[in-house]
């Protein structure tokens, strides 16, 4: 018997009335199905005032989502997407996205094109695009150890950004890319984004928008002092270390989902993730086609000139 999952919103009524149709679709078809919600990937953020939760990576994988299924449908906009990924991402389970939420960029289709997606993807007719992960970790100095303690670890899509909390100056940042030297930026926060993520956060701090299949990674200044300071693109296999230089904490945010307080001695590694993100795509991948639609990208705003004949 094959086997699917559902990965629905569950604060939308929209996306749970859809996954309770899905549900009794997919068990008419045979298939076995599992249904789990899209918080099961919100890590939340931690508290000044009681430890950090660290939550392993694999331990976020849903019950029954597993290597044996097929397939996963995912009801909701761009976050339970986000969130859906971080969950199956280590069981390298393919998702299905569609959008029952606003302008869905990450999603593949739309909830009233419900009955002909399932029914492509159910008969096996789409293709796979593989999107690169990364993986964050918080580490601190053990006074007792030679190692340091890891404090909080998670997976993302898009990025990683650390900041500075509301109503504090300017950070200063010690960033080291690969075994590069290292470079110090002084900034109201600095972001680590994936190509999937040249679209968010960093796109709107000024990043340059990358292509999905291009391997590298980018490093995005958010408001710079100096003019020196501006975004740098790398390769995906380059890890990236960030010491924090100051004396105040931080706050770090992973996909806009998760997060915790970053302290002075603490340091932040991101780097290549072991998994990725599998898309499932019901017709080939057009980039360009997705970001007319979603933010205009390439749309004329003024008349085109055209010919004039000579007398």
């Amino acid at each position: 018997m094959p086997k699917a999952g559902i990965i629905y919103n569950d604060i939308k009524p929209i996306a749970c009335q859809v996954a309770a149709t899905l549900q009794e679709k997919l068990t008419a078809c045979g298939w076995e199905v599992c249904v789990a919600t899209g918080t099961g990937g919100i890590l939340g953020y931690s508290h000044p005032d009681r430890p950090v939760c660290h939550t392993p990576i694999d331990g976020l994988v849903p019950k029954g989502f597993d290597t044996d299924m097929s397939l996963a449908f995912v009801l909701g906009g761009d976050g339970t997407v986000l969130s859906a990924f971080r969950q199956v991402a280590p069981a390298g389970i393919p998702l299905l996205t569609i959008n029952t939420g606003h302008m869905g960029f990450l999603t593949e289709t739309y909830v009233n094109q419900l009955s002909q997606a399932v029914e492509q993807a159910i008969a096996g007719d789409y293709e796979i695009e593989e999107r690169l992960m990364l993986v964050v970790k918080v580490f601190r100095p053990c006074s007792t150890e030679s190692e340091p303690t890891l404090l909080w670890e998670a997976m993302c899509l898009n990025e990683m950004v650390l900041h500075r909390e509301p109503l504090t100056s300017m950070c200063h940042f010690e960033v080291q890319v690969g075994k590069h030297a290292l470079v110090d930026i002084a900034a109201d926060g600095v972001i680590i984004s994936t190509p999937t993520g040249s679209t968010a956060y960093s796109l709107s701090a000024g990043g340059p928008v990358i292509t999905p299949e291009v391997p590298v990674l980018q490093l995005v200044p958010i408001c710079p002092h100096s003019l020196a300071s501006r975004a740098l693109v790398f390769s995906e296999n380059d890890p990236v270390t960030i010491f924090p230089v100051q004396p105040n904490r931080l706050v770090m945010v992973v996909d806009g989902n998760a997060g915790c307080y970053i302290l002075p001695e603490d340091r932040v590694r991101v780097e290549k993730a072991p998994y990725s993100a599998r898309f499932i795509r019901l017709q080939s991948p057009e980039f360009f086609r997705v970001l007319r639609e979603k933010l205009g990208w390439g749309l004329p705003h003024i008349a085109k000139p055209t010919s004039v004949e000579l007398p």
